[in-house]
C-alpha cells in the first residue's frame, strides 16, 4: 500500500482548537510530521495534559467553554498571536461550525477539514437527508422540514407512524435526541430535545423520523481529497449506546454479508461524492438486521472518537491524511490499496458512575496506569495528578486492541480493562468489560438498545474502592511553571471540586469536618457540582412524589431533581445559569397536612434531592 511522501506538504504550525484525548492524539501527529503544535485552554485546564505536550500554549478564557473552546473570536486571536498556518478543530466543540470554518479560511488559514458548505450542508440533518436521495443512499420516513411547534409534530408524527425518533437538526452525539413511543409523550418529549439541543448547539430546531427497533448502527469511513477522488476506510460498528451515546466502537463492523456490507459502503461512497467531500468524514447507517435493510442517519463532517479502530485495522493515519488533504494534497492510494486485517475494538472510559445511573464523577485523577502490551492503544488526555472538570465531555480515555480476530481482539480489550487502574473517581471501565463479555455482545445479538433494556450494571462487576492514601502528590501552575507537591492530609468527606487540571482545588484535602453549613448527609442534597438549565416549579406549588424540580447539567449530561415526596413549595434556593455545588440545597418544600383540617404536620420541612 501507498502511503504518504515524506515530502508532502504540511503547515509549519497548526493550532488545535480543542482540549482533551483528541488534543493530545493531534499533537502527536503534529510531532510526526515536523509540524509546531499551539494548544489552547480554558481556566478549567491550565497545565492539562495537553498544553504541556503542546509546543506552546494559549488561554482562552474562563472555564466554561461558551467563554473559552467555543469562542471563535479568541480562538483566532490565538492564531494570529502564535502565527498559526492551519486550524484542526478535533471533534465535538466546533468541529462542525461552518461559520467557524469560514472565519478561520477567511483570516488566511488552513481548515484541517471540509468546506465550511459541506459542512454547513451535512450539519443540517434535513438538507442531508436531501442529499442522500440525491445519491441514491436509503432513507427512513421523516419530516420534510424542521418542526414549527407541537401541532405540526403531532400531525408530521401521526403520518409517520410510532415508534419515532426527535432530532436535532443541527447536532449529534445523541444530543437533542428523544425516542417517542406513544403520542401522549411527544409534547414533553419535543420540549426537552429543544432545550437540549439549544443549549448543545445554540440552535433548538428538531426534526421527526421513523425510529426502528433492535437495529445496529454501521458507519463508513470515507476520504476524499480536493482533486475528486473519494476512498473508503472500512466500516464499523457502534451499536453498544446509551441514551444514543457510543460506548463500544469496533472495526470492521460483524457479521455482516458481503453483499450488505457492499451496498453500505458504495452508499457512503455516493454520497461523499455527492456533496464533493474533502477530509477524513464518516455516513452513518441504521441497519435492519431482521429485514437485512439499512438507512442513512447522518454524516459527520469530522474526525470521529471512534476513529483509531479503522487506523489499527487499515494502518491509515487519518489524522495525517486530514492534514495532508487540507494542504491540496493528492490522495496516495486508491481503494484497491486499502486492505482491511483482523478486528479492532475500542471502549470509551469516562467519568461516570454506572452503579448509580451513570453520574458524571468529576474530581482530580490521583492515580492513573494505563494498560501495556502487544497489539494495545490507549489514548488519554489525562495522567496522574490531573483533574476532570465537570464543565465538558465526561470522557478522558480510550483503550483499543487489535487481533487478528473478533474474537481475540474481544478478549484482548478484557483484558486491557481489568488492568486499567484509576484511581479518585468513578469511571466506567469495569461496566464495559461486563459488556464485553455478555454473551449476546459476543455472539453478535446485541443491538442499540441493549444497554438500557437488558445489560444493566452487575454489582459484582464493580471495582473495589481503593484506600485513599494520606499522601497524595498534586500539581501546581505558578509563575515560574509548574511543580509537582506532596499534599499530606485526609480526603475530604466531599470529592474534590473539579477545577482547573494541574491546579490545587480548595478543599481537595483537609483535616476538618465538612462545614456546619452544609446539610447532613441524610438530607438530599444536590447530587454532583452543576449548572441549572430549567427550574421547573414556582413558590406555592404543591408537588407529589417524583414530580420534576429542576434540571441540572454536567459533563453534557442532565440530571433531573424530582421531588422525594410531596410538599409544598417554600423557597426556590437556584435559578437557571446558577451553579449548583454538590451537597447544596436546591428547593424548599414544607409538608402537606396528613389530615384536610388537621394541624398535623404543618411546619415541618422536607429537601428534595436528585
Amino acid at each position: 500500500m501507498r502511503f504518504w511522501s515524506e515530502t508532502a506538504r504540511v503547515p509549519e504550525s497548526l493550532l488545535i482548537a480543542n482540549r482533551g484525548e483528541i488534543a493530545v492524539r493531534i499533537i502527536r501527529a503534529c510531532r510526526e510530521l515536523g509540524i509546531r503544535s499551539i494548544a489552547v485552554y480554558s481556566d478549567a485546564d491550565e497545565g492539562a495534559m495537553h498544553t504541556r505536550l503542546a509546543d506552546q500554549a494559549v488561554r482562552l478564557g474562563p472555564a466554561p467553554a461558551r467563554e473559552s473552546y467555543l469562542h471563535t473570536e479568541r480562538i483566532l486571536e490565538a492564531a494570529r498571536h502564535c502565527e498559526a498556518r492551519a486550524v484542526h478543530p478535533g471533534y465535538g466543540l466546533l468541529s462542525e461550525n461552518a461559520e467557524f470554518a469560514s472565519e478561520v479560511v477567511s483570516a488566511g488559514l488552513i481548515f484541517v477539514g471540509p468546506t465550511p458548505e459541506v459542512i454547513a450542508r451535512m450539519g443540517n440533518k434535513v438538507a442531508a437527508r436531501a442529499a442522500a436521495q440525491l445519491g441514491g443512499v436509503p432513507l427512513l420516513p421523516a419530516s420534510p422540514r424542521n418542526i414549527v411547534d407541537a401541532k405540526e409534530a403531532a400531525q408530521t408524527a401521526a403520518a409517520i407512524g410510532y415508534p419515532l425518533v426527535i432530532k436535532a437538526s443541527f447536532g449529534g452525539g445523541g444530543r437533542g435526541m428523544r425516542v417517542v413511543r406513544d403520542p401522549k409523550q411527544l409534547a414533553p418529549a419535543l420540549q426537552e430535545a429543544v432545550r437540549e439541543s439549544t443549549a448543545s448547539f445554540g440552535r433548538g430546531e428538531v426534526y421527526l423520523e421513523r425510529y426502528v427497533d433492535r437495529a445496529r448502527h454501521v458507519e463508513v469511513q470515507v476520504l476524499g481529497d480536493t482533486h475528486g477522488q473519494v476512498v473508503h476506510i472500512g466500516d464499523r460498528d457502534c451499536s453498544v449506546q446509551r441514551r444514543h451515546q457510543k460506548l463500544i466502537e469496533e472495526a470492521p463492523a460483524p457479521a455482516l454479508s458481503d453483499s450488505l456490507r457492499a451496498e453500505i459502503s458504495a452508499s457512503a461512497i455516493r454520497l461523499a461524492r455527492q456533496v464533493h467531500y474533502c477530509s477524513a468524514g464518516t455516513v452513518e447507517f441504521l441497519v435492519d438486521t431482521t429485514a437485512q435493510q439499512f438507512y442513512f442517519l447522518e454524516m459527520n463532517t469530522r474526525l470521529q472518537v471512534e476513529h483509531g479502530v479503522s487506523e489499527l485495522v487499515s494502518g491509515v493515519d487519518l489524522v495525517h491524511s486530514q492534514i495532508h488533504i487540507a494542504c491540496g494534497e493528492v490522495l496516495p492510494f486508491t481503494q484497491a490499496d486499502i486492505e482491511i486485517r483482523g478486528s479492532a475494538i475500542q471502549a470509551r472510559v469516562a467519568a461516570e458512575d454506572p452503579w448509580a445511573g451513570f453520574q458524571p464523577s468529576p474530581g482530580q485523577v490521583n492515580r492513573l496506569r494505563v494498560p501495556t502490551g502487544p497489539w494495545l492503544r490507549c489514548d488519554f488526555g489525562i495522567e496522574s495528578g490531573d483533574s476532570i472538570s465537570a464543565h465538558y465531555d465526561s470522557l478522558f480515555g480510550k483503550v483499543q486492541a487489535w487481533g487478528p480476530t473478533r474474537e481475540n481482539a474481544r478478549k484482548r480489550l478484557i483484558c486491557a480493562l481489568s488492568s486499567l487502574d484509576v484511581d479518585g473517581i468513578e469511571t466506567t471501565a469495569a461496566y464495559l468489560g461486563q459488556v464485553l463479555q455478555h454473551e449476546d455482545f459476543a455472539t453478535v445479538a446485541h443491538d442499540t438498545g441493549s444497554v438500557e433494556r437488558t445489560w444493566k450494571p452487575d454489582p459484582a462487576t464493580r471495582a473495589p474502592r481503593a484506600a485513599r492514601p494520606l499522601t497524595r502528590r498534586v500539581r501546581l501552575s505558578t509563575s515560574q511553571g509548574v511543580i509537582d507537591v506532596d499534599v499530606h492530609g485526609r480526603q475530604s468527606r466531599r470529592p474534590p471540586v473539579a477545577g482547573s487540571a494541574g491546579r490545587a482545588t480548595a478543599g481537595a484535602v483537609t483535616d476538618a469536618p465538612p462545614p456546619a453549613s452544609r446539610p447532613s448527609s441524610g438530607e438530599p442534597v444536590a447530587p454532583i457540582d452543576g449548572a441549572i438549565i430549567q427550574v421547573a416549579v414556582k413558590v406555592g406549588d404543591v408537588v407529589e412524589t417524583g414530580d420534576l424540580l429542576a434540571v441540572m447539567e454536567a459533563m453534557k449530561m442532565e440530571l433531573a431533581v424530582r421531588a422525594s415526596r410531596a410538599g409544598r413549595v417554600e423557597a426556590i434556593l437556584v435559578e437557571v445559569g446558577h451553579v449548583a455545588t454538590r451537597g447544596s440545597l436546591l428547593v424548599q418544600l414544607s409538608a402537606l397536612p396528613l389530615n384536610i383540617g388537621s394541624d398535623a404536620g404543618l411546619g415541618k420541612e422536607e429537601h428534595v434531592s436528585a
